[in-house]
């Protein structure tokens, strides 16, 4: 990517049309499964194609949109999302549905890996990335309210995902081209952090897929256990979608005031626990609140989460990687909870998703204390006897960019030893202090050399 910053607003653009398909997945699924006839394994193995798909895309992108430029994968992306969806909303038979699902996916996980990419050369990662899923929330809420009054089948959901595609695709036009051919050595560099990376995007695999578990069956929760119609449901989901608009604008006014492995570890064992609560619902309140809560948190640690997958390679590459990871997980979430559902029921799936999800708060919060370092305050950072280097910077002008702002990651410092060799004095290097050959001089010696 440029090393000047770009608008965000094309990345959370692109980022949203790419998110979209995995925020619709439980009405996808849902009616898939009511309206061509498949079971509920079936119709969850149509949203896990989708979702392999898209992560296909993500691993094959990772480290490369920088050579080919954001613009045109953004826009291939965009153009397969269009046909893809397209396809699979205007076809009646199953293998024309799931073929135009798979080419869909394959273009979500094009633009996904695209705006990911973008988003990790952003001065501030997280503020992007939470405005991109504030975006796909607000829209995804706003299409759970207007699909259940619309019918249409399992073609709706399909053609909101296309149409959305079709609208960003203006936005591409204020992508960045193709980079310049240049030296290879930079390109093939190592990736940075390698151990924290990898223990991000395997944790992040396990959390997807929990999350997504629950996520793919929440809508047949609500009709089979709780007695549900599906309008009321689509009230809950958008509800549900309206509060995490909400902790998504919380997080982005938080930052990293709290560094990251707070917000992290602790919205993890909260999003546990409105796992369980979900699942296990009887009655309408208990499963609204669930949902709410659980929706409110889990944008908040992705958005953390995106965050610091983004600051591990100011290239994107790890913000990529672990994106596909993530969605690797979201692909076998459909499957995962369609199976524990009818093989144990859905509090037992519950209390298993939520074991699963404490699983991985703990690598979260290492990875997360041992690259995002501590918060950066008056007071963290100090010269040698000197002030705070924010507090300095405030008092004495700096410049702008200078020195990292507050709230900021501390970033560490290394002290270099160079060798010094020791000349001996050479006398003629040597002249009174004052104006030279003035009479009545000091006879103080200055090392004022004239050479």
């Amino acid at each position: 990517m440029s090393s000047r910053p770009r608008a965000a607003w094309p990345l959370v653009a692109v980022f949203t049309a790419g998110y979209l398909a995995a925020y619709l997945l439980p009405t996808i699924v849902g009616r898939l499964s009511v309206h061509l006839g498949l079971s509920t394994a079936q119709s969850g193995l149509v949203g896990s194609a989708l979702l392999l798909s898209s992560a296909t895309a993500g691993f094959t992108l990772a480290g490369r949109v920088e050579t080919y430029g954001p613009r045109r994968p953004a826009r291939i992306g965009l153009v397969l999302a269009i046909a893809g969806y397209g396809c699979a909303a205007l076809a009646g038979s199953v293998p024309l549905v799931v073929m135009g699902a798979m080419i869909g996916g394959f273009g979500s996980g094009t633009a996904t890996a695209v705006a990911a990419s973008g988003i990790a050369a952003q001065r501030d990662p997280h503020r992007t990335s939470s405005l991109g899923l504030l975006s796909v929330s607000a829209t995804a809420g706003a299409l759970y309210l207007t699909i259940p009054h619309l019918g249409g089948g399992h073609r709706l959901p399909f053609a909101s995902i296309a149409l959305a595609a079709l609208v960003v695709w203006p936005a591409t036009a204020r992508l960045g081209g193709a980079v310049p051919a240049g030296p290879a050595a930079p390109a093939a560099a190592r990736l940075p952090h390698r151990r924290s990376g990898l223990v991000l995007a395997g944790g992040m695999l396990v959390w997807s897929m929990a999350q997504n578990a629950l996520w793919g069956v929440s809508s047949r929760i609500g009709v089979a256990q709780v007695g549900l119609s599906e309008v009321t449901i689509g009230a809950v989901f958008a509800a549900a979608l309206g509060a995490g608009l909400l902790g998504v604008m919380g997080a982005g006014v938080l930052g990293a005031r709290l560094g990251r492995a707070v917000p992290i570890g602790l919205g993890t064992v909260i999003i546990a626990a409105s796992i369980v609560l979900s699942s296990s619902a009887g009655s309408l309140g208990r499963f609204a609140t669930g949902e709410i809560l659980w929706n409110t948190v889990y944008p908040v640690v992705l958005s953390y989460l995106i965050g610091l997958a983004a600051s591990l390679d100011v290239r994107g590459r790890w913000a990529v990687l672990a994106g596909s990871a993530s969605s690797v997980g979201v692909a076998c979430g459909p499957v995962l909870g369609s199976v524990l559902s009818e093989q144990a029921g859905y509090p037992v799936m519950g209390l298993i998703l939520g074991a699963l999800t404490l699983l991985v708060a703990a690598p979260f919060t290492a990875v997360a204390l041992h690259t995002g370092g501590r918060p950066l305050v008056p007071g963290s950072v100090r010269r040698r006897g000197g002030a705070p280097a924010a507090l300095l910077a405030v008092t004495t002008g700096a410049v702008p960019g200078a020195v990292p702002k507050l709230g900021a990651p501390e970033q560490a410092v290394t002290e270099i030893s160079l060798p010094v060799r020791r000349r001996r004095p050479v006398r003629a290097a040597f002249r009174t202090a004052g104006p030279a050959g003035a009479p009545g001089q000091s006879n103080a010696y200055a090392s004022t050399s004239d050479r």
